[in-house]
């Protein structure tokens, strides 16, 4: 049985491309590559070229014919990427879809037991992993209280204690603060030091990963290979192809924040405490040997906050992993009730309802205060990506040309016309997070709260997510965001409240 530390993988791609079932367009198509043992691969693109998909084809999870249709072959050390598991490692977008055990420390051994890594040797590994990636907590931690971007350097623990002769990585710094980004790109180097393994790795942003990797391949939005090279020459990009593409190259620009007077105020706290439920783990009692429910556990996340959100005003939510991010947002949008303190919706948000956000029903909250999760598929109802923004208005019982306007617009900015009539579970990341943005914008709410709102995008979709932003902020919408992305603060001209210190900065 492999012990998950196999020799580096080589990656034969011929031709590929993939379909997914009840989509009519291709997620990608006419891929041909050869990769060879040890390469380090900077895989680039617009949002929706096929990325993801390819890495997934590569680590053979992408299903068999009921789920889609491929096109090509494939081959990941001279065999079927389905042949050749164990041989790869691939870490998600969604690093919730990777937890699998309730402690930190089970769910990174997991897969190395899997492999028959031989117990000593495994917690071993298991330990550096943790220290590597900067995720200093117990091994019983529970995983249910990791925050987002806890949960993703788990999953990249998890990964590295596999040894994979191919590592696959997915926007693996999406979701970190900007130590943590550091920290697991020295954690991805001193493994592929160790190991020799190759390397495929898929960022929007390249300057983290320019002096790490050895070749950048750009896949066209259209199906192929747009640009393949070492990475100054294809970085260079002297006939403007990559940038025209959407692509994020060194002095992107970036648009002048908005100036607009601050109006009425719309949420006010005052010292509110806040924290997120767990649920321990079901125990078993010794007498009659029956599974007892685990019990609820709130968990106190940071410092109480001081805050007036303001029409037309902005806030960024900052901090390091851990520090409450998520969980302030969720209570800030009405969707979790505060530990203690004050949150009060002023009357030019409340409107005649409660003055308790926590308290308004689904109907009321959808005109007053729009959220958007971290993770896009924890909001999706709807079996098409139309009905999914034509949920919202329907649900106010707009007039049907009106819902139709309003659908047709965001499709059209947000880049999702090609996509109308698509699940969306088999979207990108990127066009999944543009889609749960544009649903909370769909009913036009007075107050936005939007968590990692610029995760996946490309140069083109993340200006025009900005534009459309700041054009909020202009017609007297406030604008609060849990956020890693300093340029996005930037841009939007946001305040940023940093949790981990409390502090409100201009």
């Amino acid at each position: 049985m492999s012990t998950g530390e196999g020799p580096p993988a080589a990656v034969r791609v011929a031709d590929w491309g993939w379909r997914y079932e009840g989509r009519s367009a291709w997620a990608v198509r006419g891929v041909d590559l050869c990769i060879e043992p040890g390469e380090r691969v900077l895989l680039l693109g617009a949002s929706g070229a096929g990325k993801s998909t390819l890495l997934a084809g590569l680590a053979g999870v992408l299903g068999g014919d009921d789920d889609g249709e491929s096109a090509g072959s494939l081959t990941v050390a001279g065999r079927p990427p389905a042949q050749a598991r164990g041989t790869a490692g691939l870490l998600l977008q969604d690093p919730d879809a990777q937890v699998i055990l309730a402690r930190v420390g089970d769910d990174v051994a997991f897969a190395g037991e899997n492999l028959g890594v031989p117990r000593d040797e495994l917690w071993m590994r298991v330990r550096r992993s943790l220290a590597e990636v900067g995720l200093d907590v117990p091994l019983d931690h529970p995983t249910a209280q990791l925050s987002g971007g806890q949960k993703q350097r788990l999953a990249l623990a998890g990964l590295l204690a596999m040894r994979p002769g191919l590592l696959l990585l997915d926007e693996p710094t999406a979701n970190l603060d900007p130590e943590g980004v550091l920290e697991v790109r020295d954690a991805v180097r001193a493994a592929l030091e160790a190991t020799g393994a190759t390397l495929v790795v898929v960022e929007h942003r390249v300057a983290v990963w320019r002096d790490l990797v050895t070749r950048v391949v750009v896949l066209a939005a259209d199906g192929g290979v747009l640009a393949d090279g070492p990475p100054d020459a294809v970085l260079a990009d002297t006939d403007g192809e990559l940038g025209r593409a959407g692509v994020w190259l060194p002095g992107t620009p970036v648009p002048d924040a908005p100036v607009v007077p601050e109006g009425m105020p719309l949420l006010t706290a005052r010292s509110l405490a806040f924290g997120r439920a767990t649920t321990t783990r079901p125990r078993r009692s010794r007498r009659r040997r029956r599974a007892r429910a685990g019990a609820a556990v709130v968990v106190p996340v940071g410092h109480p906050v001081d805050l007036e959100v303001r029409a037309g005003s902005a806030f960024a939510l900052t901090g390091r992993n851990g520090s409450g991010k998520s969980t302030l947002a969720l209570t800030l949008g009405g969707l979790l009730p505060g530990l203690g303190g004050e949150l009060i919706a002023e009357p030019a948000l409340a409107d005649g309802a409660s003055s308790d956000p926590a308290s308004w029903r689904s109907r009321e909250l959808l005109t007053r205060i729009g959220s958007v999760f971290q993770n896009p598929e924890h909001q999706f109802i709807a079996g098409t990506v139309r009905d999914e923004l034509a949920a919202g208005p329907r649900a106010l019982h707009l007039p049907t040309t009106e819902v139709d306007e309003r659908v047709d617009e965001l499709l059209d900015r947000l880049a999702l016309t090609d996509a109308a009539a698509a699940n969306p579970f088999t979207l990108s990341g990127g066009q999944k997070r543009r889609l749960s943005v544009a649903t909370a914008l769909a009913t036009r709410p007075r107050l936005l709260v939007l968590d990692e709102p610029t995760f996946g995008q490309d140069a083109r979709t993340w200006q025009e997510l900005v534009r459309m932003i700041a054009a909020l902020r202009h017609e007297g919408h406030a604008i609060v965001a849990a956020t890693h992305d300093a340029e996005f603060v930037r841009a939007v001209g946001a305040a940023s409240l940093r949790l981990d210190a409390a502090e409100v900065t201009a």
